[in-house]
């Protein structure tokens, strides 16, 4: 159990086999000392790596929001999505412009979102999961 009020981190990760092609999501729900709470996979269908980044983000983001959280840290290991959701980028794609549009919808609903790349290296636990979703759907 979670109690609510906490600083929590949220790792998430999608990928496809192909872009397009089979794809996964994995999430991490973390604690703020960095200590695994929860964590899920889903395999997504057909789509290209991108959609898949951005469906991962919206399931961490759903599954975060139950626990009432005062803060967010969302790690990623997508470059293109952190810079969009951080305005550095943007969204030019008509795919993805209603995924990142539902992102920020969820953000929105969370006090203190902020998005941070980190190389896939410290994302494996998420990736992994990305992974074994690929595996269980293909």
């Amino acid at each position: 159990m979670i109690e609510p009020g906490q600083r929590l981190i949220l790792r998430t990760d999608g990928g496809s086999r192909g872009n397009p092609g089979p794809a996964g999501a994995g999430i991490v729900i973390e604690n703020a000392e960095g200590k695994p709470l929860a964590q899920g996979r889903k395999f997504l269908g057909q789509m290209t790596n991108n959609q898949a980044e951005y469906h991962a983000l919206i399931l961490g983001l759903q599954a975060v929001t139950r626990y009432q959280p005062v803060a967010v840290q969302v790690f990623l290991d997508s470059e293109l999505v952190v810079h969009q959701m951080n305005g550095r980028y943007q969204v030019k794609g008509a795919r993805l412009l209603p995924l990142y549009q539902q992102v920020k919808q969820l953000a929105a609903r969370l006090p203190a979102v902020q998005f941070a790349h980190v190389p896939r290296s410290q994302n494996r636990r998420a990736d992994t999961l990305a992974n074994a979703a690929m595996d269980a759907g293909a």
